[in-house]
């Protein structure tokens, strides 16, 4: 799993679609958390989070370091993994943009 800040304005992963987006200062915004600014730290653990390995249940251990974690956001482990799955429902349902041939 590798979170990439790009340009200092946005990070991605290459194991989600999710992504953060710096709305100016240390604020950003990530796509399973919409609604919400976070700081640059809270944004690498909401990325960090929505990384973890979907379709599996997470172990005891992993549920442990998933609350850890998700505690910074202000939710629960369950919380922040059944948020990241409806959003990445949504990213994967909504409509891609087309491009415009001549």
């Amino acid at each position: 799993m590798a979170i990439e800040v790009v340009s200092a304005s946005m990070m991605t992963s290459d194991t989600t679609r999710h992504i953060a987006r710096c709305v100016g200062g240390d604020r950003w915004v990530v796509s399973w958390l919409p609604g919400r600014t976070l700081t640059g730290q809270q944004a690498v653990t909401a990325m960090k989070i929505a990384s973890r390995p979907g379709g599996n249940e997470p172990t005891t251990a992993e549920w442990a370091v998933l609350d850890t974690m998700a505690l910074e956001l202000g939710l629960t482990g369950r919380e922040a993994v059944f948020m990241v799955a409806a959003e990445d429902h949504d990213i994967r349902q909504a409509p891609r943009a087309r491009r415009r041939t001549p």
